[in-house]
């Protein structure tokens, strides 16, 4: 079982785990460090009381520059493994996922790896999860074995209709990613396009055409079409007829930034000021959509 997503809950923040935690949970944290404070902390624990025993504890130290993981057994706490790296940045936003596997816990932030931590504590003893600290929380969010965010290289095998239409629950927000996996017709395309819509119009329009050998970027807005953006990224087209690819939309604080099959395409400039209001993903044209992930 899932929980959330849950928007903007309060820290110190604390949930159970459904179904306890096995191979292929997935944890999901998108926040923002406070202006003052000396750290944060996510902890998986065995209970919810504040002597219980800590399986993982990751814990993001200002006043050191550098992030430490532990394990607290019976109210002491374990060999420190530290990270001389701080991958946040004091009121600046971030995402952290991590994933638990049979051997570990695998943490990433803003999309980059950062570290892994072996297990000391069996999982079946974890059920709980716990924040708190000098951190704002912008969304959370468990997936469960076997949903679409827990392995991101596995994707079921039936595909979408189009045009495609889905709502972006809670709207945008900076760190928040979209993934779109698809192919191209194979039969002579001319275009998709990938639209995030707003009440007001289409804050970003993504538009390759194969028949201009381009990718047009714009927005619609007081129910007219902006200037477009043309420029081609060094990796060319990055689509061709009949070929699969990943697409991945990054919000970032001033840009929408566009990776596909892991080379960067285009940053767009945001034009509309209130990125939340953005609530609706649509694609249409000659595609075939295998996955979404919002």
């Amino acid at each position: 079982m899932s929980v959330g997503p849950i928007f903007s809950p309060p820290v110190p923040f604390s949930t159970y785990f459904p179904n306890g935690v096995n191979n292929g949970t997935m944890v999901i944290v998108s926040g923002a460090v406070l202006s003052s404070g000396d750290c944060f902390e996510v902890n998986f624990k065995c209970g919810q009381a504040e002597n219980d025993d800590i399986a993982f504890h990751f814990k993001p130290r200002f006043d050191r520059g550098h992030v430490v993981c532990n394990t607290m057994e019976h109210e002491k706490w374990g060999n420190e493994e530290i990270k001389y790296e701080l991958p946040f940045h004091r009121e600046q936003p971030f995402e952290i996922r991590i994933l638990v596997t049979n051997n570990d816990y695998k943490v990433s932030v803003n999309r980059h790896n950062f570290l892994e931590y072996y297990h000391r504590i069996p999982l079946h003893r974890v059920n709980t999860l716990a924040i708190k600290g000098c951190v704002s929380l912008i969304y959370f969010e468990i997936q469960a074995q076997g949903s679409t965010l827990v392995n991101p290289g596995v994707f079921p095998p039936a595909n979408y209709a189009i045009p495609y239409t889905s709502i972006i629950c809670g709207g945008l927000f900076p760190c928040k990613v979209i993934v779109i996996r698809g192919a191209v017709g194979a039969h002579h395309p001319k275009s998709f396009q990938v639209n995030l819509k707003f009440s007001g119009g289409i804050a970003f329009h993504f538009n390759p055409r194969f028949h201009q050998c381009t990718i047009v970027r714009n927005s619609f807005l007081n129910n007219s079409w902006g200037e477009e953006e043309l420029e081609m990224p060094s990796c060319g087209m990055s689509f061709a007829p009949g070929q699969s690819f990943v697409m991945e939309i990054v919000c970032e604080n001033h840009h929408f930034r566009v990776n596909v099959n892991g080379n960067h395409v285009c940053n767009f400039n945001h034009r509309v000021p209130h990125l939340q209001q953005i609530d609706t993903l649509q694609v249409e044209g000659d595609v075939v959509l295998q996955h979404v992930q919002i």
